[in-house]
């Protein structure tokens, strides 16, 4: 009798997961879609209303949640909070290293302290926490998951985007070198990269009409992202159906890079 291949799992229980950024957008969006397939979600941001309001909202829906308060752009204190919350309950399974920040502005015109805080969130900030977190696997033999929320331009330019396209890029190639790094403690490491999606992020962009024509020429499908879209491509980087992945961006962006 033929022997057949047994499809791998996407479920995660018994897996604990943080996700940073999870009181909205993107980062909401991944912390439901890892608690629905079972995971302990550690749900970290910096506003401490908001983040009660998710965890209120995803416990009355019956998941395993706590919560986290967390600023990635103090390094210093995420890496204390995070650690303190390992020594507490354990290392975590996976990483949605999500927190970001865009103050978009011509090239021409940007500023250095615009410059900075965005590099500060969306560079050092994904830097340190993926650190601290990874360090933890590998203390205690865990085969993780790490994915950074990067953007399609990570990969491409874009209008008045330089500074947040080079922040993503500047996510690529560091995903790239973790991934070399860190495979031989079997922990994948690999970025989500998604169009632009509807979110608290993107109201300044979707505010411009002139913006959103452009964003509607270059996206093949015809249509904005929404956060469901985003949802089953998290499932998959966290879960072993994606055992073999590791380095590589997954684009979320409806054919925008196709040409």
């Amino acid at each position: 009798m033929t022997s057949l291949p047994k499809t791998p799992s996407f479920r995660l229980d018994g897996r604990r997961a943080l996700v940073t950024g999870a009181s909205r957008g993107i980062g909401l969006g991944a912390a439901v879609a890892l608690a629905e397939a079972g995971a302990h979600v550690v749900l970290a941001a910096r506003g401490a209303q908001q983040l009660q309001d998710v965890l209120t909202a995803l416990q009355a829906d019956g998941h395993s949640v706590s919560s986290l308060i967390l600023d990635v752009a103090d390094a210093a204190g995420a890496q204390a909070a995070i650690e303190a919350e390992i020594a507490a309950n354990g290392a975590f399974h996976v990483l949605v290293n999500n927190a970001g920040l865009a103050r978009h502005s011509p090239f021409l015109e940007t500023k250095a302290e615009d410059f900075d805080a965005v590099f500060d969130v969306n560079v050092r900030g994904a830097y340190f926490v993926a650190q601290t977190i990874a360090s933890a696997m590998v203390a205690h033999g865990i085969a993780g998951s790490i994915i950074q929320t990067s953007s399609q331009m990570g990969l491409v330019g874009g209008q008045d985007r330089a500074v947040y396209a080079a922040t993503k890029h500047a996510i690529e190639g560091l995903t790239k070198s973790m991934a070399i790094e860190l495979g031989p403690h079997n922990i994948r490491v690999n970025t989500l990269a998604p169009t632009f999606i509807k979110t608290p992020l993107t109201e300044q962009t979707f505010s411009n009409p002139e913006r959103v024509a452009w964003i509607k020429s270059k996206i093949k499908l015809d249509r904005i992202g929404e956060i469901e879209d985003i949802m089953g491509a998290v499932l998959f980087l966290a879960s072993d159906a994606s055992a073999m992945v590791t380095g590589i961006p997954l684009l979320v962006d409806g054919g925008w890079t196709a040409d």
